[in-house]
């Protein structure tokens, strides 16, 4: 009897474990796609995407606070002019905190995808989705319009949140104006003279601000997983 319910609850957890949404297969779906597509961008132009992307590595060799450190307060304004105060919200339960860079960027997209298609799983253990970007209310407003995110979007306009949790850092010249060359102004959705990102980051947090798990790397296609959020969420409910 304890055999055959021990390969009913393994069945159960494969089950559970192939509907998570996988942020990496979307990537790699999409990069698959893209070998076929011509590129924006010429040799000098990837060169100097390269040098850009080596020295933010050098520069910020371990991004993001750490697990085991309090997570910094915050107020910040959502989408439609509301305050959000983080401190608030943690009375709620825990909270999974993503960084992300922008509408513009498409790794980005498919992560706050993945992220939408698990906040059942994420509400099992009382948690919600906060997001933070750069780029002003308005243009989040519209993302949310076109992907109907149900989660709260924050603008960090003066950057002091991204510092906070030690991920700012400010795109080269160089960068900039390769980005405009092939059509993206990061201006346009940051505002006149914020040509400024954070490293992609994801904080799992729980009620009383204590960071339980993290995932932040210089290279923007790395992003936390899922399934990895889902996992911390399960120890923190059992703690």
């Amino acid at each position: 009897m304890k055999q055959t319910i021990s390969i009913i609850l393994l069945m159960m957890f494969h089950v559970v474990q192939a509907a998570t949404p996988s942020y990496q297969e979307s990537v790699n779906q999409y990069m698959e796609k893209s070998k076929n597509s011509k590129s924006p961008f010429s040799e000098a132009d990837m060169a100097i995407m390269k040098k850009a992307d080596e020295t933010l590595a050098k520069m910020m060799p371990s991004p993001g606070i750490k697990a085991g450190e309090k997570a910094p307060d915050f107020s910040l304004k959502n989408a439609f002019g509301n305050t959000v105060n983080f401190k608030d919200e943690l009375k709620k339960g825990p909270v999974v905190l993503v960084f992300y860079r922008g509408a513009w960027c498409p790794f980005c997209n498919m992560h706050l995808h993945a992220l939408q298609k698990s906040l059942s799983e994420f509400k099992k253990y009382g948690a919600q989705l906060i997001t933070i970007t750069p780029q002003t209310p308005d243009k989040s407003a519209e993302q949310i319009k076109k992907d109907g995110y149900p989660f709260e979007v924050l603008s960090d306009l003066d950057s002091k949140v991204m510092k906070d949790y030690m991920l700012y850092f400010e795109l080269p010249d160089d960068l900039v104006a390769v980005y405009k060359k092939a059509g993206l102004n990061v201006e346009s959705f940051n505002g006149i003279g914020r040509n400024v990102l954070p490293v992609p980051g994801s904080f799992v947090i729980d009620s009383n601000g204590t960071v339980q798990a993290m995932h932040a790397q210089t290279d923007y296609k790395a992003r936390m997983e899922p399934s990895a959020i889902i996992d911390a969420l399960k120890k923190i409910s059992i703690n």
